[in-house]
């Protein structure tokens, strides 16, 4: 778990350091996906696996807990304006709930071999966010 949450700390910079760039978000959305399409998988393998392990476990879930809410953190702090400037009308906490849910299936599915309509869903997103700018 030690290592889980070592590597996590340095995604987690990663993830800051490029939100808070001097880009419009969509470059940062994009950048954010191609991280999450092209990464060898093997933080995310490892990051559910230890959430499965957790399900059954109280002291592994509190620190599956914190790992999980420094992504929230991460994505709440990345959205709030993003949200209003294009218009987004759901709140907050359920715009990020809504985007890691999405990260968690795409992983699960790339971990089970299964990619089809990931790369329409991104392109979707994309068309969507590209109009509203």
């Amino acid at each position: 778990m030690r290592t889980l949450e070592r590597f996590t700390e340095r995604l987690i910079t990663r993830q800051r350091e490029m939100y808070a760039a001097d880009l419009p978000f969509l470059e940062k959305w994009r950048t954010a996906m191609r991280y999450l399409m092209s990464e060898d998988l093997a933080y995310e393998k490892v990051w559910l696996e230890l959430q499965a392990l957790a399900w059954n476990q109280p002291d592994l879930r509190e620190r599956v807990d914190r790992v999980n809410a420094e992504w929230r953190a991460v994505l709440t702090e990345a959205f709030a304006e993003p949200r209003e400037q294009y218009g987004i009308e759901m709140p907050l906490d359920a715009l990020v709930s809504l985007v890691m849910t999405f990260n968690v299936g795409i992983m699960v599915e790339r971990l089970s071999g299964v990619t089809e309509g990931h790369q329409e869903l991104l392109d979707w997103i994309d068309a969507f966010l590209e109009e509203r700018r």
